[in-house]
């Protein structure tokens, strides 16, 4: 049971001023009901995530065709060598933008543009979002701000004329969710103490996978209709998904009391607290912490002027590059499979049930760099087998998929808890967001791959499977964290792993 005692009394604060993370620790380490309404809102925030960034799965399929001339066409003929008379889509061509404006002939890069954009918007939006969380906007209105730009950018898309007016909104969609999920995660993860951190973390990644999941249930309900409203479906509640976000989630009291904004976080932290606590006073010993103060960027110069920090960021990236390639590549190139759409995309979005609940055993039980080691391994190489297995083995190639997608999953997972961990409270969502980033950046080149893929299995799922494991083994680069406390500036962490260092550990 938490202590009772103010939360700093007189006595205290003249001898030693606890970390900020000692009184999490002691007052709202017991994650009471607060804490998970908290963190069960903010991780609703993947859900919509989630839909953005798989949609065009749906919106973007390449429609069947039938022959309507037997003499100039069959079915094993090029559509792009034929007349537009011998030829006629099955369904309407309002259901998918290939056959709505004429794509189908279109060259790799043409017909990956729009996921590209998407993603490329994301790498864009990321690098001038990301110091706003740790300065001027802070962790919720980061989040409101880019849930809100998101979802009317994404029902916006419903007006699109042609490929490229298309093209330009998935870009500003991606630019809006680019801290929608780096965002929850940080906050959920400064109002929870160590212990119950890593599994509070990942209620975000369950809810990402039913919002992955309901896609292909939401395009098969609307199957024959304009690709529009798939758009319409996943835009509308995200918009109203900001409202109980704007009334009901508080500021992490970590970044508020970085901005020397005391007494905020001490109400933020009166209402997190547990009532068995028993807390009647909290306070804060003004005058006794040094306020570090940082404004626009200078979080990232903060991250590159010390070296150890600069190591860390990059051997993440790195890391963070080889899980992205597999993890958004594979469901994206589910078809080149030769396995019906809906049952293939629902079945990675299932598979993702079984890797949350591995996750979160492993993040609990496993140390991260040993997790991150063996599944970025397993991924790579079932990715890799795949590639190689004949395609009249269409169900162990499916399994292969299904398995290198779980466990670029779980690794997606740890590494995301890994980040967090390793940077302090001043510099940790710009850290997060900047190692998203190079994940993202793998979603750029991963259409381009999977179209290549088409004519060559390798040039996708074989490229994929040796990029997340080489990239994967940057992960020894990086210090253990596993029960590690959060530390709130660059000076306070460099001490603490001084000493640790020190002391032997």
């Amino acid at each position: 049971m938490a202590s009772s005692r103010p939360l700093l009394s007189k006595s205290d604060s003249a001898q030693k001023l606890p970390s900020l993370d000692d009184l999490i620790e002691q007052y709202i380490g017991n994650f009471g009901w607060a804490q998970f309404f908290q963190s069960f809102l903010l991780s609703m925030a993947w859900f919509f995530d989630a839909q953005q960034t798989f949609i065009t799965i749906f919106s973007d399929k390449q429609p069947t065709w039938h022959c309507t001339d037997q003499l100039t066409c069959n079915s094993e003929s090029d559509l792009c060598n034929l007349s537009n008379t011998s030829w006629s889509w099955d369904d309407p061509i309002y259901t998918s933008t290939v056959s709505e404006w004429n794509l189908q002939c279109s060259n790799s890069i043409i017909a990956g543009l729009p996921s590209s954009a998407y993603f490329l918007g994301c790498v864009f939006g990321g690098l001038f979002l990301t110091t706003m969380a740790d300065t001027s906007l802070g962790r919720k209105k980061l989040l409101l701000l880019s849930c809100l730009a998101m979802s009317i950018a994404s029902l916006l898309t419903v007006l699109s004329t042609n490929i490229w007016v298309y093209t330009v909104l998935r870009f500003i969609t991606g630019c809006g969710r680019s801290s929608v999920g780096g965002c929850a995660l940080v906050l959920v993860s400064e109002i929870i103490g160590k212990r119950h951190r890593g599994q509070a973390g990942t209620i975000g990644f369950l809810w990402f996978t039913l919002g992955f999941l309901s896609l292909p249930g939401i395009a098969y309900l609307n199957r024959g209709h304009s690709w529009r409203t798939i758009y319409l479906f996943t835009s509308i509640p995200g918009i109203l998904f900001c409202v109980p976000v704007y009334l009901y989630v508080c500021e992490s009291p970590r970044w508020l009391l970085m901005q020397g904004r005391e007494e905020e976080a001490v109400e933020t932290l009166k209402k997190m607290a547990t009532p068995s606590c028993g807390v009647r006073e909290l306070s804060f010993a003004k005058g006794k912490r040094e306020i570090e103060r940082i404004d626009f960027f200078s979080a990232i110069k903060m991250l590159l002027q010390k070296r150890w920090a600069a190591q860390r960021l990059l051997a993440a990236m790195v890391v963070g590059f080889g899980v992205g390639i597999v993890y958004f590549g594979l469901p994206l190139g589910i078809q080149n499979l030769s396995v019906d759409l809906y049952l293939g995309v629902t079945l990675n979005a299932l598979m993702e049930i079984p890797a949350v609940l591995v996750s979160l055993f492993f993040i609990g039980k496993w140390q991260r760099k040993t997790s991150l080691l063996v599944f970025n391994t397993l991924s790579g190489v079932c990715s890799v087998l795949c590639a190689l297995v004949s395609d009249r083995w269409e169900v162990l190639r499916l399994t292969l998929e299904l398995l290198s997608f779980i466990a670029a999953y779980i690794a997606f997972a740890v590494l995301l808890i890994f980040t967090l961990e390793l940077f302090p409270t001043c510099v940790r969502n710009s850290a997060l967001s900047i190692m998203r980033q190079a994940v993202t950046i793998s979603g750029v080149i991963s259409p381009a791959l999977i179209a290549a893929g088409k004519n060559v299995a390798f040039m996708s799922y074989g490229v994929f499977g040796l990029m997340i494991g080489f990239c994967g083994l940057f992960v020894v680069c990086l210090p253990e964290t596993k029960d590690d406390t959060f530390c709130d500036t660059m000076e306070e962490q460099e001490q603490k792993e001084s000493g640790a260092s020190l002391n032997g550990v």
